[in-house]
């Protein structure tokens, strides 16, 4: 992993912009010392810019407005002085000359937002991911900490002393005495939800309650936080099996050493990585320290919380659904020391832990650890660099890693445990193909659930079982076509069709969100035979639903999943066994454990195969094999039903025989042939705007400049060309492919002549470094 340094950075701005006037030459020997804040703007220049520091924010006395590095100030900028905010990176005495700097005008902040290991972590992003420091520095403080984002009211419940003195003798029901019982019995008020959630009860009871005086409530200006606590059944550790033991003292060795060690834990799904994790993070807090659990999806996120509230009396979660108070809430816990544990989503990998003992990345190999916007971050390469940083173990943790992190166990940068076992010797499930040629030619097209799948969909149910179906594509009918002239409904701004989605009766633009009318008839030749063609999870569930109709079915994907905490519901309604089929996008294909799940299908195992992406093959096989280990998690057994119209594509084989070593073995070789990762370092450039041909001229232009000075180097360039999706949101789009084994060198190359280029106005474009869509 290369290392940045303030001075290996390029300058954009030069020095005399932050000076009122030109000096005399007279004046340029003169110097003296002062007090000087280097700053770093939020927007625009890129550069470091010293400001002198007066001495009212000199004063440790006054915290409020004491100026140190990882604070925001308010700096005037320009020649007309405008105000703008900027982090403090630096103070310190330095020589100026005669001519007087800028002063800071104010200090925004009231305590330290970003520490000095995340200013390293942050300067490091800014130079590898080639983007603004300033953009890095917002990356790691949430927008809730930023906007000071304060309390709320929350409705407060206790039993008046009175009512609590006679609660045995109340005249109440054994529900009610129950609440009354619980209520009395906790050390601080607590509000509904808790109330309820801790009686085992509805609100129904609570509220009648409330209405005869034996409840009594106040509201309180407290942080959600404080009103949102998970209350879990505390659990004790679990015997570990020998696989489990082997990759735990693998860590325990890392933690014990005070070192940086990097782990693959590499177990099959059901081998029971997450309680080796959840013990190590046990020895990390035993001796004082904190740890960050990553996990990829926010359905995941209530299922691991609740796992580490059972073992740890203080924890914090971050992730994107939370409102700007909670993230808050929470984030100060972290930076106070309070909390021993992390959880959450890809930018918790920032949090503020001051003793950081371990980072833990579960289903490491997944694609929304990738930040789509700037930085373009990937967590795993972040959270690689801080633990190398603040000397740390990383544990990461899949069934199917990625080959990246894969190939850097083959070459000895990171150490890899394998847990090729289920807990208890369980069997894998096991994995048949239906080829779907030959379903269409004995039948013909009749829904998206074949002959055998749905003979195995009954056996399973009519045995008590649960059934899982995943389809990765959201809406109704994918396309919208004409069957005679072959018009296709597709989006003004985007080179996609558009689905259509029937609960909404629209066509919807899955990229810009683009909404249409559905036609009757076709636009162009008014046949009124139209077809709506493809299967989307909202057709799916309606054929589920008209062939099962005895049966409940639960439907989870973007469209369906839009509320806050739907979720949780929906899946811990599926546990409960409220229903008894569960269909939806990848975000049922991972990590999730429920073990009267008997039968696993895959409707279709080619909606990702053939995309125009290095990684299709990758991607293809990791979501198979996550989503067949889904079944089987019992001893009730499982089986998985894989339906293909390539059954003997490599990737598709090797996930039916859960081998991800012949995978790789197959796969490798490929990309080492093109240079592609783990074997070089990809950038990809892609550039927008309103016509194609000054797109097109800026990245020629730009390739060019890149041969020119790559010399004998072994960069490789691919493009420019139309990207996959070449229009987009009413933009046409075009990249530029980079690669090189040399990373430090691809880096310079590319930031050297994007700096050096001047784009036309209509014309904006970014670099993706390590990108993972490529489309």
């Amino acid at each position: 992993m290369p290392s940045a340094t303030l001075s290996s950075v390029p300058t954009l701005v030069v020095q005399r912009s932050l000076f009122e006037s030109d000096p005399a030459p007279w004046e340029l020997d003169a110097a003296e010392r002062r007090r000087v804040a280097s700053i770093v703007l939020v927007e625009g220049l890129d550069k470091p810019l010293d400001y002198l520091a007066p001495d009212r924010f000199a004063d440790k006395g006054k915290p409020e407005i004491y100026l140190e590095p990882g604070r925001r100030v308010r700096v005037p900028l320009g020649r007309g002085n405008r105000s703008v905010t900027g982090y403090c990176v630096e103070v310190g005495i330095k020589e100026v000359g005669s001519r007087p700097l800028k002063e800071v005008l104010a200090v925004v902040d009231s305590e330290r937002l970003v520490s000095a290991p995340m200013l390293r972590l942050t300067r490091w992003m800014a130079d590898y991911y080639l983007c603004n420091w300033g953009q890095a520095l917002e990356a790691v403080v949430p927008a809730g900490v930023r906007a000071r984002a304060g309390t709320r009211e929350v409705l407060l419940l206790h039993v008046p002393t009175a009512v609590a003195a006679r609660i045995s003798s109340i005249d109440v029901t054994d529900t009610q005495r129950r609440i009354l019982e619980t209520l009395a019995a906790s050390p601080k008020p607590l509000a509904i939800k808790q109330l309820a959630g801790r009686a085992g009860c509805t609100v129904a009871p609570i509220n009648v309650l409330r209405k005869q005086g034996l409840i009594a409530e106040h509201t309180e200006r407290v942080d959600v936080g404080d009103a949102l606590e998970h209350d879990v059944a505390r659990e004790l550790p679990k015997q570990l099996n020998p696989d489990q033991a082997r990759a735990y003292a693998a860590i325990e060795a890392a933690l014990d050493s005070g070192k940086q060690r990097t782990i693959l834990l590499h177990g099959v799904t059901g081998s029971g990585k997450t309680e080796v994790y959840l013990q190590a993070v046990e020895k990390v807090v035993s001796f004082g320290r904190q740890a960050i659990v990553l996990v990829p999806e926010i359905s995941l996120t209530p299922q691991t919380v609740r796992r580490f509230a059972a073992r740890f009396d203080r924890i914090a979660v971050l992730h994107s659904h939370q409102s700007d108070v909670e993230r808050r809430r929470h984030w100060r816990r972290i930076a106070s020391g309070e909390v021993q544990v992390v959880v959450g989503a890809r930018s918790a990998v920032f949090s503020p832990a001051k003793n950081l003992g371990l980072i833990v990345i579960d289903e490491e190999h997944e694609a929304t650890f990738k930040q789509d916007t700037a930085p373009r971050y990937h967590a795993r390469t972040v959270a690689q660099r801080r633990s190398e940083d603040e000397g740390v173990p990383l544990v990461l943790a899949s069934a199917t890693p990625s080959l990246d992190a894969w190939w850097e166990t083959q070459t000895g940068q990171s150490e890899l445990v394998e847990m090729p076992r289920r807990v208890a010797n369980r069997p894998m499930p096991a994995v048949r193909t239906i080829d779907l040629r030959e379903e269409r030619d004995r039948r013909g097209p009749r829904g998206a659930i074949s002959r055998v799948l749905y003979q195995g969909m009954r056996e399973a149910l009519s045995d008590g079982g649960q059934v899982i179906l995943l389809l990765n594509r959201r809406g109704f009918s994918t396309h919208v076509q004409c069957p005679r002239c072959g018009f296709a409904l597709k989006c003004p701004h985007c080179d996609v069709a558009l689905t259509f989605h029937r609960a909404d009766h629209v066509a919807l633009c899955h990229w810009c969100d683009f909404r249409a009318e559905p036609p009757s008839a076709c636009p162009d030749c008014q046949n009124p035979g139209i077809l709506y063609v493809g299967v989307g999870t909202q057709k799916l569930e309606d054929e589920v639903r008209a062939r099962f109709a005895e049966h409940k079915v639960l439907r989870m994907d973007a469209d369906a999943m839009r509320k806050p905490g739907s979720h949780d519901t929906a899946l811990e309604a599926f546990r409960r066994g409220e229903a008894q089929i569960l269909l939806g996008t990848q975000m049922i294909a991972k990590g999730l454990d429920f073990p009267n799940v008997t039968l696993v299908g895959v409707v279709s195992a080619d909606t990702a195969i053939h995309w125009p992406d290095f990684r299709a093959s990758e991607k293809t096989f990791q979501l198979v094999t996550q989503v067949a280990g889904r079944t089987g998690r019992s001893d009730r057994g499982g089986r998985v039903l894989v339906q293909t119209f390539d059954p003997e594509h490599p990737a598709i084989a090797a996930a039916t025989r859960h081998d991800f070593a012949r995978f790789a073995d197959g796969e490798l070789p490929e990309r080492k042939a093109l240079l592609y990762p783990p074997f070089g370092s990809l950038v990809r450039i892609v550039a927008r705007g309103d016509a194609r041909d000054p797109i097109e001229a800026v990245l020629t232009a730009t390739a060019e400049r890149l041969r020119s000075q790559a010399g004998e180097s072994d960069l490789r360039i691919t493009g420019p060309g139309p990207a996959p999706l070449a229009r987009l949101r009413g933009k046409f789009r075009f990249n530029l492919l980079v690669r090189s084994a040399d990373r430090d060198r691809l880096h310079a190359l590319i930031r050297d002549a994007m700096g050096r280029a001047k784009l036309p106005k209509a014309v904006e474009w970014i670099a993706d470094v390590d990108p993972v869509d490529m489309l």
